[in-house]
């Protein structure tokens, strides 16, 4: 089974990107991690040899998948997206 996981980053402008990347979180430390990701003000990923920062508030939204096993107690589960 492969440990690979996707991130696709929805912009305000409607553009996008997307990375995929092996599993990086211990799942024991989702919730904290997340909040970090938070505190910051931009999110960075280091892909194909470049760091790249997008701002959080050109951020529309971020799509993780698949989902990891430990979620932060806030998070609704088994939802399904209907637009």
């Amino acid at each position: 089974m492969s440990s690979n996981r996707g991130m696709t980053i929805y912009f305000t402008d409607g553009n996008k990107a997307c990375f995929d990347f092996p599993e990086q979180m211990n799942p024991s430390t989702v919730t904290k991690q997340t909040e970090e990701l938070l505190k910051g003000q931009y999110i960075m990923v280091e892909a194909d040899g470049a760091l790249f920062l997008y701002p959080l508030y050109n951020i529309k939204s971020i799509q993780i998948y698949p989902v990891p096993d430990a979620l932060p107690a806030n998070v609704v589960r088994n939802a399904r997206l209907l637009s």
